[in-house]
């Protein structure tokens, strides 16, 4: 498959109408509302209807079945270089999930690489969004093939990070590790280069070592103005799985009487949950 030019938002929305129509992509219908917990904002969803529910069993992670080893067609935008590839993921919760992954298997508990970056980089660099890595199964992967992640739109702590870092008093408690980015890195024609800088600096920072094949367990978070790395210590708070999106203020549950719980005990209370403290 030959590499492909970095689809635009309204060239991955024509594959994303495609997919649906093949019956290959099967969102999962959520509602949602804001809540806001020590002055910082959080998007929480839960499911609204069983009727764009997969029927048939989303694949844990404890399973044999690696749906990245061979995607479907219809899911399959195509290749990266030098090593990845570019997938709709197929039960999204939101518009225009991207997941980029190594096409040969690799684990999701290896660090990442330059070409890890190199991969998603041109992505960022133009369609803005969020990009992510859910570094093991305790930082929220669901399945063991390495890939990130990318979507469209920032989730609102994600959009209000720098000022929350910045402040005197910031509910940001807990071990982690922030860096703006030179506006020129993505232009400069060796962008994942630079970014494995970056994020081999962060990882140092934040206790873990940057020379480790399989560093302890982190969430990575980036956009085209910054990279924030957060040790993990826990997947889960009460029933509910935290993957970076958690920390970019984005918390889904499976069902609205969670939604009650974690709004009685604050978004931040179950961030501080799962990640390390200081």
């Amino acid at each position: 498959m030959p590499d492909i030019l970095i689809p635009t938002e309204h060239q991955i929305d024509e594959f994303v109408h495609a997919a649906l129509a093949k019956g290959a992509l099967l969102p999962i219908a959520t509602e949602s509302r804001i809540v806001e917990h020590e002055g910082l904002p959080f998007l929480v969803k839960w499911v609204s209807t069983q009727a764009l529910k997969p029927r048939v069993a989303k694949p844990g992670r404890r399973s044999a079945h690696n749906p990245f080893a061979q995607p479907e067609p219809a899911l399959t935008l195509g290749d990266i270089a030098p090593r990845h590839r570019l997938l709709l993921n197929k039960f999204p919760v939101m518009s225009r999930h991207l997941l980029i992954v190594t096409r040969d298997f690799e684990p999701q508990e290896d660090a990442l690489c330059a070409d890890d970056f190199a991969a998603i980089a041109p992505l960022i660099e133009r369609n803005a969004g969020l990009g992510f890595y859910n570094g093991g199964a305790l930082a929220g992967a669901s399945q063991a093939h390495k890939h990130l992640q990318w979507i469209p739109q920032c989730p609102p702590l994600a959009q209000c990070l720098p000022e929350a870092l910045s402040a005197p008093l910031t509910p940001l408690d807990f071990r982690h590790a922030f860096m703006p980015l030179d506006p020129g890195l993505w232009t400069s024609g060796n962008a994942g280069a630079h970014l494995l800088e970056v994020y081999r600096s962060l990882l140092e920072r934040a206790g873990l070592h940057a020379g480790d094949h399989h560093p302890a367990p982190y969430n990575l978070l980036l956009t085209r103005g910054w990279m924030w790395l957060i040790p993990r210590r826990a997947e889960h708070w009460r029933e509910m799985s935290i993957n970076a999106l958690g920390f970019a203020g984005s918390l889904f549950v499976k069902r609205q009487e969670a939604l009650d719980e974690l709004v009685s005990a604050g978004p931040m209370n179950a961030l501080r949950a799962v990640a390390c403290p200081r």
